[in-house]
């Protein structure tokens, strides 16, 4: 990555049932123009200035499907130079949200919610990044250690991925 150049410092949250064996996925499918249209993911997004990075997860979360967070436990970073629009680079704090509370609506203004089974995720099973089936296997690992990881984008397709795991 160039020096000087900015990332995008943003939030994932996978929100998992009582029993852990399914995660709460938005389906991003009511923008047409979105890049990320038809694609499952975790919850989350940006950080806003001043935020840091529990709260901007929190925040998201309540905005994105009305629940409230427990205590997430960061399940790693990730470095995507190139991922966004204009080949923009984001960084990505992950979490494993396992305690919350309220009840999520059936969508919001991105999408669709759904409870989906943690193993359809990991078989890929939906409609999905490519690239995300290289780190689920690690924010969803019976006995997780935190990562750091790198993912270069280049035209939108990830070229590599490199991670260390603590």
């Amino acid at each position: 990555m160039v020096c000087g150049v900015r990332a995008v410092l943003a939030t994932l949250g996978y929100v998992l049932s009582p029993d852990e064996t399914r995660v709460l996925m938005i389906r991003r499918d009511a923008r047409p123009d979105d890049q990320h249209f038809g694609y499952y993911n975790g919850l989350g997004g940006k950080l806003e200035p001043g935020e840091d990075v529990v709260a901007g997860l929190r925040r998201e979360i309540r905005e994105e499907a009305a629940l409230d967070c427990g205590a997430p436990e960061l399940a790693g970073t990730i470095s995507w130079p190139g991922f966004g629009r204009d080949g923009a680079n984001w960084f990505g704090f992950l979490f494993r949200v396992r305690t919350w509370t309220g009840t999520p609506p059936p969508g919001n203004a991105e999408g669709t919610l759904h409870w989906v089974d943690v193993a359809d995720v990991l078989a890929g099973k939906l409609p999905m990044w490519e690239s995300d089936r290289h780190f689920l296997p690690l924010v969803f690992a019976e006995k997780p250690k935190t990562f750091h990881g790198v993912m270069p984008f280049e035209n939108g397709k990830a070229t590599s991925w490199t991670y260390t795991e603590l």
